[in-house]
């Protein structure tokens, strides 16, 4: 009988995807093909509907999020500021789901992974472990061998081994670049270093970083990396398909603009990106492809600065244009081809738990400038130019390298696809599969 996994992959419900996602995905496809029996706990706004199941699959997905004022919710939530949830927290096995389409395909999702699901579940664990500094202890339908938090969260599974995962400790090591409640993060990050059964990191640096400051035994936490798949179909795509896409759908010419991937926030380092970019001399567009995350004025100020804006004559009309150009959303196959038309990824991040951007870029053979700082320099390997972030004339220098000379693209494309298989699939699972098998003896 297989040994059975509950992943926490509450990041998965969430309307813009995240790298958490992601990650949580990938992590739960990486098990299924290790052989285990693997399940999702997720949180949900309203009870679930343990009399209809089709109901529950419904209000599951239900786009009206509950009244500001619900005076059953409001005061559930009082008590677990007061109490906290000592008791644990139920989570009910949904349904195979069956009349809910897929946004994205437009195909019923009763493929997926079973799911249980628990009211307001990141929100209690958090009061919870704010009243007794314990993390909440989970209680699904049925008995898991292991339970993976795919992120640093106060929840727990009795009578299953305990494993998190920290991407990082960015909320500690950067406090002014993130919102994150502090003083909470690191009583986690504590608490997880004490207790948990394994801790799983994504980057030998953030291990690194983890044992240093948390004190942690060097055999109880395990740098896996990440890995990223793409459809074998894309891949095999031609380039002048790829072309007529980007054209067609963005304006954009194959090979004639340079690309950044993230969120518009203060870790992204974009003002000194978009600064070096102005300086570089390049008359190549910068397309930036991510939402707003935080603390995002100022380089939304510079995005919008007169320098980027030009006029074209077709000969009939006189157009704007712009040479730095953002696109909060892009479906993930359309991403992959706006990655493989680009001239260069553009990545100088301050810092970063991995980097996912930069392992997509080389799998698609396209040259990237990123960080020497952090993880980034591990998963790039000399695949890609790395830059002191803090550095405008260093990222100014890289951009100009990349948008002149022909044949260190082409080395970049060659050295960067010849990296990525460090990475694949199936290196993934081996090294999952090892903490898994360590971990359940």
């Amino acid at each position: 009988m297989s040994k059975s996994i509950l992943f926490e992959a509450n990041a998965i419900t969430l309307p813009q995807g995240t790298g958490i996602a992601t990650y949580a995905r990938n992590l739960a496809r990486t098990a299924d093909a290790a052989g285990y029996d693997t399940e999702l706990l997720i949180g949900t706004d309203r009870a679930v509907n343990r009399k209809d199941p089709l109901l529950a699959e419904i209000s599951l997905h239900d786009a009206n999020k509950p009244a500001g004022f619900d005076p059953v919710r409001d005061i559930g939530r009082a008590i677990d500021w007061a109490v906290g949830v000592p008791g644990g927290a139920t989570a009910s096995r949904l349904a195979a789901q069956r009349i809910v389409l897929d946004p994205a395909s437009g195909a019923t999702a009763a493929g997926r992974h079973p799911t249980h699901a628990a009211l307001r579940l990141e929100e209690r664990a958090f009061l919870h472990f704010n009243r007794h500094g314990r993390r909440l202890t989970v209680r699904p339908d049925r008995q898991h061998d292991i339970f993976h938090a795919t992120r640093p969260i106060a929840l727990r599974a009795r009578n299953a081994a305990n494993i998190y995962t920290i991407h990082d400790i960015v909320p500690l090591r950067l406090p002014y670049a993130t919102l994150d409640n502090k003083r909470y993060f690191y009583k986690l990050i504590k608490n997880i270093a004490r207790e948990a059964d394994h801790i799983v990191t994504v980057s030998e640096f953030t291990r690194r970083d983890v044992i240093e400051f948390f004190d942690v035994p060097e055999d109880k936490i395990t740098n896996t990396w990440q890995s990223v798949s793409i459809d074998s179909a894309l891949l095999s795509v031609e380039d002048d398909v790829i072309a007529r896409e980007i054209e067609h759908r963005y304006g954009l010419g194959f090979k004639e603009y340079f690309l950044f991937l993230g969120a518009i926030e203060p870790k992204k380092n974009v003002s000194r990106m978009v600064e070096a970019f102005a300086a570089s001399g390049t008359s190549r567009p910068l397309v930036l492809v991510g939402g707003l995350g935080w603390q995002y004025d100022r380089d939304v100020e510079l995005l919008n600065d007169e320098r980027f804006r030009s006029w074209r004559f077709d000969g009939e009309r006189i157009t704007a244009d712009r040479r730095v150009q953002r696109l909060s959303y892009v479906p993930r196959t359309s991403l992959m081809s706006l990655i493989r038309g680009a001239r260069g990824v553009l990545f100088p991040s301050l810092y970063e738990g991995f980097g996912l951007p930069i392992l997509e870029a080389m799998l698609l053979g396209t040259p990237t400038i990123t960080s020497k700082t952090s993880s980034m320099p591990e998963v790039a390997g000399d695949a890609a130019l790395l830059v002191d972030p803090y550095r405008i004339d260093e990222i100014r220098d890289a951009i100009s390298a990349i948008d002149a000379d022909a044949d260190l693209r082409a080395d970049l494309s060659r050295r960067g696809r010849e990296r990525a298989d460090f990475f694949s699939p199936d290196r993934y699972t081996e090294r999952v599969k090892a903490v898994y098998g360590r971990v359940l003896g």
